[in-house]
């Protein structure tokens, strides 16, 4: 017997090998930046401090997070805001959904993030 079919919102059936290089291509194409057009979330390297673009006036701090690249997915940023590791300008930040600004300095491990809107 073949591969067991699966299926994935959107795109029909199709077998695990092919879910597998569907996944990847999407993976591939997601981390791909092209430096003549930045989208949401390009990040630059200024002193040490990395600058995250985005779109809107305002991003919540698991999103940032995210887009930054310093957590994976939500239940991640959730667990280390809910141990203090993560810091909003300075004083420590439990709320997942705490709004962020331009300006806004994000420190988690280490590293810095900047918010800068686009």
């Amino acid at each position: 017997m073949g591969p067991r079919p699966i299926h994935h919102a959107g795109q029909g059936l199709a077998t695990r090998s092919g879910a597998t290089a569907y996944i990847a291509q999407r993976v591939h194409r997601s981390n791909d930046v092209c430096p003549a057009r930045p989208r949401a979330g390009w990040a630059t390297d200024n002193g040490g401090m990395r600058e995250v673009e985005i779109r809107d006036d305002m991003i919540r701090l698991g999103q940032l997070l995210k887009l930054a690249g310093l957590v994976e997915h939500g239940a991640e940023a959730k667990a280390l805001l809910e141990d203090g590791q993560v810091e909003v300008n300075g004083a420590v930040e439990t709320r997942r959904g705490k709004q962020l600004v331009e300006g806004d300095e994000i420190v988690l491990g280490g590293e810095v993030v900047r918010v800068v809107a686009h």
